[in-house]
């Protein structure tokens, strides 16, 4: 599915950055992708090979001329080398294909950003999910800068969490597995259906999942300043750092989680871009994905995707900053009991088997719901190093499908977090405006939760 989705104006790829305030020594970076990409992920030096008839799937296959110099480069800031020229640079690559005759994935190192460098990476998300793709980015660092780089690293001390949107994937997993698997066993054994408990689970699980097709069937996006078919040049900025501890300060105050508070500023900064443009703020639907993957474990050698989306209908249009806390709560807490990822992977699974064109038909009919993708992740809350140099931040973004046009990413590290924003630069061109909206509502929530001691 994720292979046949690509189209101009929204490639299907995941993009990241990470910067530093050192140089990376050049010569170390082939040597460790070698040995901790390459060699741990053979679909890294694959290509993908189209079905030869409607009856098959694409595959991989080994690139008989792989060089990893074609996947590994190095280019230099231009002058004045700050954020906003790397934030151009990241740009640029944006909407540049990946040709399919070569593996879907580039890395460059970035000269002259400051007094340091920054990595750029492009995955393509037919290889894996973004979660998985964060954590094998994350397996290239070390806890410490003296560690020999050629040392393999234990891959769960740098493993992200999906750590905001559902209370972990695991609270989702569990809760919905149990919740079908009750279900399940109720309908298979029927002498059980004289007990009132069984019943009842049988009843609840039968209401939740006609709740949930109603929705995927049968919502839709209101009409915004975000609607419309998206260009082909996109736009990506981030937020400073916060610190975890000042969020949790929010969320103490509210009862929420440290997601809900990110969710409800995000929510904010839209809702301040519509109004500053004279548009009637509305609740605008985003997409969330939700790791399936059995948790604590190692990745697979092939990665793949394992991996959910859900639909959530983000408190944009709510004026009040602290309503709009505890409608992110609210509505996020519904989700959570709720079998939506369970039967929207297993929709995904469905859809890759379609033939491409009504595989893409039915993708834009379910991915037009939504104005993007927001996706959290939280990763080692340690400082990590790659080839011995301290990294200051990381954000990524997944993409967006059909007229999706923007996109959020909340990514924690080391005691931080930083919003990153990827948008449609003919539909929102202005997302600086998003950026600093987000910082005032966070600032707002702050003072709120300070006079409240």
């Amino acid at each position: 599915m994720w292979l046949n989705m690509d189209r101009p104006n929204n490639l299907m790829v995941i993009d990241s950055v990470m910067w530093f305030e050192e140089t990376i020594d050049w010569e170390l970076l082939g040597p460790l992708l070698q040995r901790r990409l390459l060699d741990r992920y053979p679909v890294f030096s694959q290509r993908p090979v189209p079905p030869s008839s409607v009856f098959e799937l694409p595959r991989w296959e080994d690139d008989p001329d792989f060089d990893l110099s074609r996947h590994l480069r190095r280019v230099t800031l231009p002058a004045p080398g700050n954020e906003e020229t790397l934030q151009r640079y990241v740009e640029s690559r944006m909407s540049a294909p990946f040709d399919r005759t070569y593996p879907l994935w580039e890395m460059t190192l970035v000269e002259g950003y400051g007094g340091g460098c920054a990595l750029v990476s492009r995955f393509h998300h037919s290889l894996a999910d973004g979660l998985a793709l964060s954590q094998v980015l994350l397996s290239l660092t070390n806890a410490s800068p003296t560690v020999d780089v050629e040392e393999p690293e234990p891959q769960e001390s740098s493993s992200p969490r999906t750590g905001g949107f559902l209370g972990a994937a695991r609270t989702l997993r569990d809760t919905g597995a149990q919740t079908i698997r009750g279900g399940l066993r109720a309908v298979s054994l029927l002498p059980d259906l004289a007990n009132p408990a069984v019943v009842r689970d049988v009843l609840q699980l039968g209401w939740k999942t006609g709740q949930v097709v109603d929705k995927l069937l049968l919502g839709n996006n209101p009409q915004s300043l975000l609607s419309g078919e998206p260009g082909i040049d996109k736009r990506a900025v981030w937020s400073g750092p916060r610190t975890i501890a000042d969020v949790k300060r929010v969320s103490r105050l509210t009862g929420a989680t440290v997601n809900d508070v990110l969710v409800a500023a995000v929510s904010g900064a839209v809702n301040t871009y519509l109004r500053d443009l004279d548009a009637d703020p509305v609740d605008l639907t985003t997409m969330v994905p939700v790791s399936v993957r059995p948790p604590d474990q190692p990745l697979p050698r092939e990665l793949g995707n394992m991996f959910a989306l859900v639909f959530l209908k983000l408190p944009t249009g709510v004026a009040s900053p602290l309503q709009r806390v505890a409608e992110s709560k609210r509505r996020m807490d519904s989700i959570k009991i709720s079998p939506e990822a369970f039967i929207t992977f297993g929709l995904n699974n469905l859809i890759g088997r379609f033939e491409p064109h009504l595989s893409k038909s039915v993708i834009n009919f379910f991915s037009n719901k939504a104005i993007g993708v927001t996706t959290n992740v939280m990763g080692p809350q340690q400082q990590r190093y790659i080839a011995g140099v301290p990294i200051t931040g990381i954000v990524s973004w997944v993409p967006g499908s059909g007229r999706q046009t923007l996109g959020v990413c909340i990514f924690s590290f080391a005691g931080m977090v930083r919003v990153g924003f990827k948008v449609d630069a003919d539909t929102l061109p202005n997302p600086e405006k998003l950026v600093h909206a987000f910082d005032e509502d966070m600032d707002e929530l702050l003072r709120i939760a300070a006079r409240a001691r």
